[in-house]
């Protein structure tokens, strides 16, 4: 069931989080997944075993040592490369399983939106200071999300509000990703 590119299960939000908190580092799986995709949306480069440290997560890589949990890690990368770049636009945000209450959800979607901005800034490229249309709005936007604090009230309200925000982050990251893989070349001419 794997998309053919992956060679192992997906690295799911659970096993991310229990990590993390197995590491006492407070880093969210959420922000972490963000941080990451941000850094790679803005064209950062780096190999999976060196993305921590250019996410300056030397904490989690310290922690990790040589331990079997770095492979998650390494996992974590390879999917999101993957995913970001997958033609069928299958990339996820990395967010708690809909069981979860929908606090918990709201909760990991602001802090993926705080890690992807803060993944972006840490990428080293500018090019998402110039964005306008579109990709300016959903920078923006993400912006706002990740300033929010979410007030639930009537739950088939709040499920169906978190599923629209959900997907308009999924597909304005992939937006973002896009326009920031084309900036380079876009550069000269400004």
């Amino acid at each position: 069931r794997n998309p053919p590119t992956m060679h192992a299960a997906p690295a799911t939000h659970a096993e991310v989080a229990e990590t993390l908190s197995s590491l006492s580092l407070g880093l969210s799986a959420s922000e972490l997944h963000g941080s990451l995709t941000g850094f790679l949306c803005a064209g950062g480069l780096s190999a999976s075993g060196s993305w921590l440290q250019d996410l300056a997560l030397g904490e989690v890589e310290d922690a990790l040592g040589d331990s079997p949990r770095r492979e998650l890690f390494e996992r974590l990368f390879d999917e999101c490369t993957t995913l970001l770049d997958d033609p069928e636009f299958s990339f996820e945000p990395l967010l708690p399983d809909d069981e979860a209450p929908i606090a918990e959800r709201a909760g990991a979607l602001v802090e993926w939106c705080r890690g992807f901005l803060g993944g972006l800034g840490l990428s080293g490229s500018l090019a998402h200071e110039g964005l306008t249309g579109d990709a300016g709005e959903v920078l923006t936007d993400l912006g706002r999300i990740a300033a929010t604090s979410f007030d639930t009230g009537e739950a088939e309200d709040d499920e169906e509000a978190y599923a629209e925000v959900v997907e308009y982050v999924r597909v304005g990251v992939l937006l973002l990703h896009g326009e920031l893989a084309r900036a380079p070349q876009d550069a000269t001419r400004h």
